[in-house]
């Protein structure tokens, strides 16, 4: 044994190739902690002090090589400044060097993920072999840093700038044969042939047929890209990834310049240049914010899995009402494999939703994600029916008929009656209280909410709504089916809205005033996605549904008539009552034309305008600052008192649920997080000042007042 640490071994065998083995202690998976990364270089340090070695294989003994930096840390290093972000950069850069300079040939065998840190690591060696289902990347970006241990450095010049760029700015995970295809990896085989293949190159190195000094020099040295080229890559690259980043996430741009900078450079100076701009990015908010967006996402997972463990097998599901909604969700179900019926009293509705779930899965095909004979597949995993025959069978039912109560009721009622005692009933309701659906059911402990947000598809939350006689079994498995079809499930009480609609609406709320005061809503919507949202209020209403909004909002009004209930009309009702339901009529406050693609696209309409005048009561004229604060301040109050009220129990639930289920601006972090970077007293005296001319919609709670003067957060500061 050369080397024994907790996280690492390193071992000869009799030909006197070192095998160096990550296997952190009593963890799933490998990471690189400070700890990990200091007897890493302990091991280094072993290894050049061992004499007749002739070759290093670096393995991982988990199903996954190493998934990165250990990114809980993250928060605590970057508070520590520059300087120590530096020097810790160095340190790792030092020990990284050390392996690249081994006096030996040197291979990675990759298994399972090797991510960030975990794929630098890769690159320090002369050769890499992969297993077939391995993926191998470097997703920093997506934290709002860039790779900081060499990847800026190393990547480019082993695999070109070009596709470097397109893995480092894209923060993508790449398949072993993508891998393979663009240079990073030199052979790709079964797992259990790895070992094999990573000795086979070390001895074809040994015997002169592959010549590891040269890949040495080359990842070394300066890029090979003359000045013309250099130009051609970098900014036509810049052009691009500006253009699908957006102003608000500067880590792929800076990653781009980072290799620019450093093609000309040697490795020394090419690694300082990482570093620094790594040491820049590391403090700035967005990093902070999507930092925290990880490891509240990490919460969210963790809680997720403690529900899962104890949830009985969902093996055979339904959906009862198809059409668009019913499609998409049978659609999610059957394409990750859980076999579904979808249910509907009338024939054209099921055919409706029979061509969602093959349109969706048509599209799939079209970007080649599945083959014409798996997509047959998983369309035979719905099963379309027009009476209850094998309902017997269904462990879990999701009820997705119409927005109405005694519709609802009936259909719960009836299904109760025809399925096995211990199947869990769920509602994809948005707004009715589960609590009032559960009144006529004779086991409403197997009953709750299963709040799916449209498109199914595309949306990540499920709301999983608990209600006074939910019991933990049924919460368990409708988390567990959740997760199953590849979504987030969150886990909230009852009230009115439960937790995504019912701060939603108040952000609505916020509209409504601002134009009944003068605002020009579509001057709004701009100001609203230049803040980071992906639509304004007025086009998020039109893609929602005049109908759906008005109902919601009465909902809302009737559960919290002091602060969401209105005496005025507001411009919504308006274009209600003139049907003018946006998307679905292709009327709202905006006209929609198709584009090339067959897409709705908004354009101006003057009648649009002509209705909203019948609510403006003032003509007042309102800066960014004002209609960002008279839109957020509504909304993050509302989240803080969902979490005072035990609707939400996390601060982290809360933000993921509004970053995954309305597309709360993720380098904002969340709602919660806004308030915490204002800063709870600079926004309890924000929100008084307009709640003196607003009134209740606009009140801190006396909660918040007491944060406010103590000086607490929502999160730990390192959080």
């Amino acid at each position: 044994m050369i080397y024994q640490g907790n996280a690492i071994t390193v071992a000869s065998n009799g030909d006197n190739i070192a095998t160096l083995t990550f296997d952190l202690k009593d963890e799933s998976i490998n990471k690189l902690s400070s700890a990990v990364v200091t007897e890493l270089g302990e091991a280094v340090q072993a290894l050049q002090g061992a004499s007749d070695i002739k070759g290093l294989v670096i393995a991982s003994a988990k199903d996954v090589f190493i998934v990165g930096a250990d990114i809980t840390e993250f928060h605590g290093m970057f508070a520590k400044g520059e300087g120590q972000i530096a020097e810790m950069l160095e340190q790792v850069h030092g020990i990284f060097n050390a392996i690249e300079d081994l006096p030996f040939p040197t291979v990675t065998a990759i298994n399972g993920l090797a991510l960030g840190g975990g794929c630098e690591v890769t690159l320090t060696t002369d050769f890499r072999v992969m297993g077939d289902k391995a993926k191998i990347g470097l997703p920093e970006t997506k934290l709002g840093i860039l790779p900081g241990w060499g990847g800026c450095v190393r990547l480019p010049r082993i695999v070109g700038a070009d596709n470097a760029i397109e893995w480092i700015a894209g923060g993508s995970e790449n398949r072993a044969d993508a891998a393979l295809k663009m240079g990073a990896v030199d052979a790709v085989v079964p797992n259990e042939q790895l070992q094999a293949a990573a000795l086979d190159i070390l001895a074809r190195a040994n015997r002169g047929e592959l010549d590891y000094q040269a890949r040495r020099d080359e990842k070394t040295g300066p890029l090979k890209l003359n000045p013309i080229e250099q130009m051609m890559v970098f900014e036509t690259a810049k052009g691009y990834v500006a253009g699908k980043a957006g102003p608000h996430y500067p880590a792929p741009i800076e990653a781009i310049k980072v290799i620019q900078k450093g093609a000309g450079e040697e490795r020394g100076r090419a690694q300082a240049i990482e570093a620094k701009a790594f040491a820049k990015l590391a403090l700035t908010d967005v990093c902070y914010n999507l930092v925290g967006l990880f490891l509240n996402d990490q919460v969210v997972k963790k809680k997720a899995g403690k529900y899962e463990k104890q949830a009985q097998p969902v093996k055979q599901t339904a959906v009862l009402g198809a059409g668009i909604m019913g499609g998409g969700i049978a659609y999610q179900s059957a394409s990750k494999g859980t076999p579904i019926l979808m249910k509907d009293i009338k024939e054209d509705a099921i055919e409706l939703g029979l061509k969602e779930a093959r349109k969706l899965f048509g599209k799939q095909v079209e970007r080649n994600k599945l083959t014409t004979e798996q997509m047959a597949e998983k369309l035979s995993n719905i099963r379309p029916t027009l009476s209850y025959g094998d309902f017997g069978h269904v462990d879990l039912v999701v009820e997705a008929v119409v927005e109405n109560p005694k519709v609802k009721d009936a259909v719960l009622t009836e299904v109760e009656g025809l399925v096995d005692d211990k199947a869990i009933l769920t509602s994809n309701t948005s707004t009715i209280s589960i609590n009032r659906l559960a009144e006529n059911l004779k086991r409403p402990e197997n009953f709750c909410g299963m709040h799916f947000f449209n498109p199914v598809h595309r949306m990540p939350l499920v709301e999983v709504i608990r209600g006074e006689k939910t019991s933990d079994a049924a919460v368990a498995a409708t988390v567990a089916y959740a997760r199953a079809m590849g979504k987030t499930p969150i886990v909230v009480n009852d009230c009115p809205g439960f937790l995504v609609n019912r701060v939603l609406f108040p952000y609505f709320g916020g509209f409504s005033m601002l134009v009944e005061q003068g605002a020009d809503f579509q001057h709004v919507d701009k100001v609203m996605e230049k803040f980071g949202w992906p639509m304004g209020p007025a086009y998020l209403l039109d893609v929602v549904g005049m109908d759906t909004a008005v109902h919601a909002n009465e909902v809302m009004a009737e559960g919290f008539p002091d602060r969401m209930a209105r005496d005025a009309k507001t411009a919504i009702q308006v274009m209600y009552e003139n049907e003018r339901l946006g998307q679905k009529n292709d009327k709202g406050f905006y006209a929609y034309e198709e584009d090339k693609k067959g897409k709705p696209k908004k354009v101006s309409d003057d009648a649009a305008y002509a209705l909203v005048k019948q609510v403006v009561k003032e003509d007042k004229a309102f800066s960014d600052e004002e209609i960002i604060a008279r839109m957020m301040v509504p909304l993050c109050l509302e989240t803080v008192r969902c979490l005072e009220d035990d609707i939400v129990a996390t601060p982290a639930e809360a933000d993921m649920a509004l970053i995954y289920g309305i597309g709360f601006p993720p380098f904002r972090g969340g709602a919660l997080r806004y308030i915490d970077a204002m800063g709870v007293a600079a926004f309890v005296e924000l929100a008084d000042g307009l709640a003196d001319e607003l009134g209740p919609l606009y009140a801190p709670t006396d909660k918040l007042r007491e944060m406010a003067k103590s000086g607490d957060t929502f999160y730990a500061k390192s959080a």
